[in-house]
């Protein structure tokens, strides 16, 4: 953090009297390890921190991204370089009618510095685990920093620490099953009860298909294959601009013309979270009910949207997306979950989702990995891949059911540049339909 204010200390001297700044920080300290036959194949640490320099004037403004090497006066250097490329980028452009600056002098310092655990022990934990089976994974780890500050005054600080454990466990016959740990507290306990599980679902993937004709099941959809769901309704689905456009796949939740199950309720909430309380833009990220109890509630409002259609910014990203959303819990028991499922679809995980009709928030998409047909309470067989076609006012309104008491706080495994903060808190959901294609 003290390199970060030297530096903004240093611009805010540069600066001439109609000159405006923004000043972004990003930075990481990570270990990385990669698993093969449950085996480290790769194991290294990447060091790595940057700027993101906006400069304003007159109603104009630009961008530049700056990598940083770690020493000061290079770093100045760096930034006064990257300034007069601005300075000589601004009078090109056209002024941006949309460009609403946040005046207020704002303060923001959250450091969770909870100590992760050593990697000898995590390691150890996952050898113990994981032997006598196929293991592919992906451990990665450490604090995350974030920092914004601006000419107005405003300064923002975020550091975190966290750690992500990727992994899929193969059969013999080449079928898998997929899982997650994560969070910023390493629990040997919980992570073999989750492995654990992770193993009795292989056991299942050995034995004859079960096949399927398309058509209406009862399913439970863990909280994995939830956030599958949840993920690409997020795709605008929340966004003001999007809203305000009428191209949101949540248009008709919003305008009061559908609604989900009461038991749903959906918040965007920062606070405590791995993602910082502040957004690129200089503005405060407040906590924001998106659904509640099935009616559709608030929306996510960055600056450009705030100053296009007269709302109030609330400190969402450039595309309006949630970073730290939550779903409110059920009442269903995890050890309660076949018995209640009773016979159905037990579904871990889905992929390559995309919208059949966005207008009615219609999904298609495939199941994948550890599928299981259940009958009375007691899983049977593993189910080949099917195609589901199936709307949201559907699996999370008219036909859901219950959700799960536990929930699963699942984070991003994106490392695209550097490694994501996002996360989802996720129960799982019990359907009383879903709607197989193929």
């Amino acid at each position: 953090m003290n390199n970060f204010k030297a530096l903004v200390e240093w611009l805010k001297q540069a600066l001439t009297d109609k000159e405006q700044f923004h000043l972004g920080y990003a930075a990481e300290s990570s270990e990385f390890v990669r698993f093969n036959h449950a085996k480290v194949r790769q194991a290294g640490q990447v060091q790595q921190a940057s700027l993101t320099l906006k400069l304003i004037n007159d109603g104009r403004h630009a961008d530049l991204g700056i990598t940083l090497g770690g020493e000061p006066a290079l770093d100045r250097q760096r930034l006064a370089a990257g300034l007069q490329q601005l300075r000589e980028t601004l009078p090109l452009l056209p002024h941006d009618p949309y460009l609403l600056l946040n005046h207020n002098a704002w303060q923001s310092q959250n450091e969770q510095t909870r100590p992760l655990p050593e990697l000898g022990q995590v390691l150890e934990d996952i050898s113990q685990a994981a032997h006598g089976v196929d293991l592919v994974g992906f451990y990665a780890a450490g604090p995350i920093s974030r920092g914004f500050a601006s000419s107005d005054g405003a300064f923002g600080w975020h550091q975190a620490n966290s750690f992500n454990f990727d992994f899929s466990l193969f059969h013999a016959n080449g079928e898998a099953v997929k899982a997650s740990y994560a969070g910023d507290e390493w629990n040997s306990a919980e992570f073999a009860r989750r492995f654990q599980q992770a193993r009795e679902q292989l056991e299942f993937l050995g034995r004859p298909l079960h096949k399927l004709a398309p058509g209406e099941y009862r399913a439970y959809l863990a909280p994995a294959a939830l956030e599958e769901i949840i993920s690409i309704i997020t795709w605008g689905g929340f966004s003001a601009q999007a809203i305000a456009s009428k191209s949101s796949s949540l248009q008709r939740l919003y305008a009061g013309e559908q609604s989900l199950s009461a038991l749903v309720t959906v918040d965007e909430h920062i606070s405590g979270s791995l993602s910082p309380a502040f957004s690129s833009e200089g503005y405060p990220c407040s906590d924001v009910t998106l659904i509640n109890a099935g009616q559709g509630a608030g929306q996510l409002v960055n600056s450009r949207s705030a100053a296009e259609y007269g709302l109030s910014a609330n400190g969402a990203s450039s595309d309006e997306s949630p970073s730290a959303l939550q779903m409110a819990a059920g009442s269903l028991a995890q050890a309660d979950i076949l018995k209640q499922l009773g016979t159905g679809l037990y579904i871990s995980n889905l992929w390559y989702l995309n919208y059949s009709d966005l207008p009615a928030a219609r999904l298609t998409g495939m199941t994948r990995f550890a599928t299981f047909w259940v009958e009375d309470g007691e899983i049977k067989a593993p189910v080949s891949t099917m195609r589901f076609d199936d709307s949201v006012y559907s699996l999370l309104g008219s036909q859901l059911e219950a959700l799960t008491a536990e929930r699963e706080l699942l984070l991003s495994a994106s490392t695209y540049s550097q490694r994501n903060t996002a996360s989802n808190l996720l129960p799982g959901a019990l359907v009383k339909r879903l709607t197989l294609t193929l």
